[in-house]
């Protein structure tokens, strides 16, 4: 544009710059987080249903490898939970696997404990990237082996114990149905399209589909979690003493895993933190406890949906014995506990030929339970 004579020109680097106020930032970015909650809701919704659609699809799969009963289940869902990087996914694939008469109570049990043994995976998976890349120092390694040790030491307990209490019915009476409403609102929304798209598709993609868009729901939920790293750092260090003791940092791990709704999420968090010095090595070990009871908030709302009484009792009675576990370790057993999980972590990690035995082992172990 052409000024008239006379007229000042202001060159483009002393324009005025319009700064977002930090209250209007702060409005939309928990407008952002509050949609992207709901996207995410509705995603996980309609994966849900697929998956219940298609669930019969994977029987074929399953009886070609005869994997049934508990110990196929088990190393089903541990292999799953490697596979995606994540629980989460494998607890609501195997609760539509119940709902769908696939898989029976103490086989979808089954299942859900084992992809809670591998949901710790990812933090070693993190950890070895940044290894590898020279980017951080081998503690990611560490800090793996201990959230997966930690995790192997205490929910393969549970897996008798959880079955005993099924089959004996001690939680049969703490059953909840999904209400009305919601009942209601997928009927309308969501079964017109899931029955059209499994008239036109084979019932193994439609269960394909499903995983497909369960991982976009979990993706877009990771958008609306606020950035715990970087945010706050002032007060941890304020609390830092205070947070290394053990029932502080149960409660830590239970509190930031019910925020984001991911066990992953929250396990991978302790590589920064622990680096930064936040976290000491051996307060890892009740963080990684509680973090694995309070995961169990998504996987109850997976049952809720599936409008499947019996799948809400096999969450509560995953939750309520993996819990007590941790509990009575935490309280009566915690310094020999975390003493030996520390000692075998420090060998693990002490030489290639010693990790690399344990990394063959955590793969070929559920491999093994899959298929035999």
């Amino acid at each position: 544009m052409q000024s008239e004579p006379g007229e000042a020109v202001l060159p483009a680097a002393s324009l005025p710059v319009t700064v977002p106020h930090p209250r209007w930032r702060a409005i939309t970015g928990a407008a952002l987080r509050v949609a992207y909650s709901v996207a995410g809701l509705l995603l996980f919704i309609f994966a849900l249903e697929l998956l219940t659609a298609g669930a019969a699809g994977l029987s074929p799969v399953l009886s070609r490898f005869s994997a049934d009963g508990v110990l196929n289940l088990l190393g089903f869902g541990w292999l799953g939970s490697y596979i995606v990087m994540s629980g989460s996914p494998v607890a609501a694939i195997s609760l539509s696997l119940f709902a769908s008469d696939t898989t029976s109570d103490l086989e979808a049990f089954a299942m859900i404990n084992g992809s809670r043994l591998g949901a710790s995976f990812i933090v070693l998976f993190v950890g070895f990237v940044l290894w590898v890349t020279h980017k951080r120092s081998a503690d990611g390694l560490y800090i793996g082996v201990v959230a997966l040790l930690t995790a192997f030491t205490l929910w393969l307990p549970a897996l008798p114990l959880g079955i005993l209490a099924l089959k004996s019915g001690w939680f049969d009476e703490i059953s909840v149905g999904t209400p009305g409403a919601v009942t209601s609102f997928v009927e309308i929304a969501y079964e017109p399209l899931v029955n059209r798209i499994a008239d036109n598709v084979p019932d193994l993609m439609l269960f394909g589909l499903g995983i497909g868009v369960l991982m976009l729901a979990f993706t877009v939920f990771d958008r609306a979690l606020p950035n715990l790293e970087s945010g706050g750092s002032g007060r941890f260090e304020r609390v830092k003493e205070w947070f290394h003791r053990p029932l502080p940092m149960l409660g830590l791990g239970m509190a930031i895993t019910a925020i984001t709704l991911s066990v992953s999420i929250s396990l991978t968090l302790l590589i920064p933190l622990s680096l930064k010095g936040y976290i000491r090595r051996n307060a890892i070990i009740p963080y990684v406890m509680g973090a694995n009871i309070t995961t169990w908030v998504d996987t109850m709302v997976a049952a809720l949906l599936l409008d499947s009484p019996r799948a809400f009792t096999i969450v509560f009675t995953q939750m309520v014995v993996g819990g007590l576990i941790s509990l009575i370790v935490l309280l009566f057993l915690y310094k020999p506990y975390s003493a030996t999980i520390i000692n075998v972590a420090n060998h693990i990690t002490h030489g290639r030929r010693a990790f690399g035995a344990f990394m063959a082992t955590i793969f070929i172990v559920p491999l093994v339970l899959f298929l035999v």
